[in-house]
């Protein structure tokens, strides 16, 4: 089947606040473009909130990637969270449910892992964190 063709794509960068709003709203859109149904949009918003909020809380700054991919079957949606922040000395720790560093619920990662079909992250001491995630909807018939 090959790798899914990108069909859009956005950068945003994450400094405040109010990027966050950004990248969640442009997601959702995104989302909804492709053909998800609502929920599923707030499914792919809410993780990337999530994402980028772990960006401002970490690294202070990153970016978060939006990438509309599609294939014969069905369509997707890519979000790439990247910053150069400390980075996660324990991977496997930071995915279980109820870590946290920062004093909070520890829902985060664990959380945008269920929401999402594909999770990966890749994190090195003093470099920063990049995660990758996907999220797959049938492709309607039409």
């Amino acid at each position: 089947m090959g790798e899914p063709l990108v069909a859009e794509e956005t950068l945003v960068p994450i400094r405040s606040e109010t990027d966050i709003v950004t990248a969640r709203q442009n997601g959702r859109q995104l989302a909804l473009r492709l053909g998800f149904s609502s929920a599923h949009a707030t499914l792919v918003a809410t993780a990337i909130s999530e994402l980028a909020r772990n960006i401002l809380m970490y690294a202070r700054s990153g970016t978060v990637l939006l990438q509309g991919v599609e294939n014969a079957n069905r369509c997707g949606m890519v979000i790439v969270a990247e910053d150069e922040g400390p980075g996660i000395a324990d991977i496997s720790q930071a995915i279980q449910d109820g870590f946290s560093t920062s004093g909070r619920l520890g829902l985060g990662l664990p959380g945008v892992r269920r929401l999402m079909d594909d999770f990966h992250i890749e994190s090195q001491s003093g470099a920063g964190t990049r995660v990758r995630v996907r999220k797959w909807i049938e492709r309607s018939v039409r």
